[in-house]
């Protein structure tokens, strides 16, 4: 009974009641019908509280009042309102998604007048994710430069779903790599994951920070640091993607050159 107790209390709270509110429920399931004192006492919250907490569960149209004071009681509905209230906040936050998404083309031309460049900081293992979060809303192929070695230990088991949901986004990269067998590993995978990798020698070209450039920004994850900054204008970006393309094309001859190395030592 206990365990069951302890599962219902916890899937309540995971689809939005707080605490308070699920122990002042399950006390007025469990009662049937009740005054505040009774409601308070069965829950172990103080009455005052037990007020607020019975005003939310009404809004919520999961609780109702009957009769009058000094003889009003509290009733708990049919345990269904539960599904109705999370239907109705479905849709309430659908429609909230569809303003905000005509609010945007606004809302960044307001971001669009400011005359200097955004630069965001993102600090710790959660601000490296973060930063990473935003690559994948990129509108085209990314420039990466990075050491896989590196950012595998930093944010382990990160990566393969960032790499399966950037797949599904039709996000494609381009990506230069210190030549390891972390490295070796990833670009195995090019075509599942919509990269094309050129290895260059890490003992010549050590990435860290890494580096990913798209759209309008640039984004440098220092994983020593656990820092991650992304600098948004599409000046920098630009110059920013011509150099790549200059590092492209050298990286896609000391790729090639490492290709026939390990040729040669396999024959």
């Amino acid at each position: 009974m206990e365990k069951n107790f302890s599962r219902i209390t916890s899937t309540l709270q995971s689809i939005g009641l707080s605490d308070k509110e699920t122990r002042v429920y399950i006390a007025l399931l469990e009662l049937g019908r009740g005054t505040v004192s009774q409601i308070a006492r069965k829950s172990h919250i103080n009455r005052t509280t037990t007020y607020d907490i019975l005003a939310s569960l009404i809004e919520m149209s999961i609780i109702s009042i009957s009769g009058k004071q000094p003889k009003q009681e509290y009733v708990a509905e049919q345990p269904e309102k539960i599904i109705t209230h999370l239907e109705k906040k479905i849709q309430n936050n659908q429609a909230a998604i569809k303003k905000a998404h005509k609010l945007l083309p606004d809302l960044k031309g307001l971001q669009q007048k400011s005359t200097r460049p955004q630069v965001r900081f993102y600090e710790g293992t959660e601000g490296l994710k973060q930063a990473y979060e935003d690559t994948l809303s990129s509108h085209e192929t990314i420039k990466a430069y990075a050491n896989v070695d590196e950012i595998h230990k930093t944010l382990p088991g990160y990566f393969p779903k960032y790499y399966q949901r950037r797949t599904e986004k039709k996000i494609k990269i381009q990506a230069i790599f210190s030549d390891n067998q972390k490295s070796r590993e990833r670009k195995s995978f090019d075509k599942q994951e919509s990269r094309e990798t050129a290895l260059i020698p890490e003992h010549e070209y050590p990435f860290s920070p890494e580096i990913n450039i798209y759209d309008n920004k640039v984004m440098i994850a220092s994983w020593k640091e656990k820092l991650g900054i992304i600098i948004e204008r599409k000046e920098i970006a630009e110059a920013m993607k011509s150099i790549y393309k200059l590092a492209w094309a050298e990286a896609q001859r000391l790729d090639k050159k490492i290709q026939n190395k390990k040729e040669q030592e396999q024959s």
